[in-house]
């Protein structure tokens, strides 16, 4: 955990913030696929730019039966930068592989950069469609990253979707985890080891019960939801998005409004869950 760096974090993202949509700036978003593939490469691990969407999919130097999937989407909207939407994701995806492949090369854990989340979730919905049947891979957990650059302790920086029952602290400092039934005790497992391994980070859990993604569809809005739609193991990381950014989708979503320590706390927790299967 402590390999992890901030600047090399902040380096990453931007490296990454440009307009990148799948459609609108097919060059931007391929750019950056191969950009993806280049830094899993000098990693050892072997990957491919996978499906008919552009999916860049790096395995373990060794495979195995069963592994853990951690996702992110590299796609943005056609006008934003995309520092927090998902940069900020894919660096911490990127800190967790690069410290994995110096300590632990041989875990069973996929890493998956999604096109098209912006467009209805198609890279992910193919990849769990096509390519996991393809290879005959067995997932028993995934860990989606969807914006998890953004923190604030100001008072009232943090809003509640409307009408969604729940409580949540009115200072956007905190990482937010999203579970379904299926996931639950994965989600458990996540935040028994934040308090383990960062016990001053604050994490807050939520496990929808059935059905209420379909009453509150912004918590079905991501790339979790073709996970959950085929049963696997499933929990979404995020900074609740707009609820917390007001620079959700916009212009504004550079690298200089981020909270670099709260996504090195992030990439950190993610190393542990990782590290230890969860």
């Amino acid at each position: 955990m402590e390999a992890i760096s901030e600047q090399k974090l902040r380096t990453w993202v931007e490296r990454i913030s440009v307009p990148r949509h799948a459609l609108l700036q097919p060059e931007a978003n391929r750019e950056c696929a191969r950009w993806l593939v280049a830094q899993f490469q000098e990693w050892g691990y072997n990957v491919e730019i996978e499906g008919r969407y552009g999916n860049v999919v790096a395995l373990p130097k060794t495979t195995a039966p069963e592994m853990t999937i951690v996702g992110a989407h590299y796609d943005s909207v056609s006008q934003s930068p995309g520092a927090d939407d998902n940069a900020s994701a894919l660096a911490a995806m990127l800190g967790c592989a690069e410290v994995m492949s110096k300590f632990g090369p041989h875990e069973p854990v996929c890493y998956v950069a999604f096109n098209g989340e912006e467009d209805g979730m198609v890279g992910s919905t193919d990849f769990v469609k096509a390519f996991l049947q393809e290879v005959e891979l067995r997932v028993n957990q995934a860990h989606i990253l969807e914006m998890v650059g953004y923190a604030s302790s100001a008072p009232v920086s943090q809003r509640l979707p409307t009408g969604l029952p729940i409580q949540l602290p009115d200072r956007g400092d905190f990482l937010g985890l999203l579970a379904n039934k299926s996931s639950g005790t994965l989600m458990d497992s996540i935040l028994l080891g934040a308090k383990t391994y960062l016990p001053e980070f604050s994490v807050m859990g939520l496990e929808v019960v059935p059905g209420a993604e379909q009453l509150f569809p912004v918590l079905a809005r991501s790339d979790h939801l073709p996970f959950w739609k085929n049963n696997i193991p499933t929990v979404m990381w995020t900074d609740t998005a707009e609820f917390r950014n007001s620079n959700y989708h916009q212009k504004s979503d550079t690298p200089d409004t981020l909270n670099y320590e709260f996504l090195k706390r992030v990439t950190q927790l993610l190393v542990a869950c990782v590290a230890q299967g969860s």
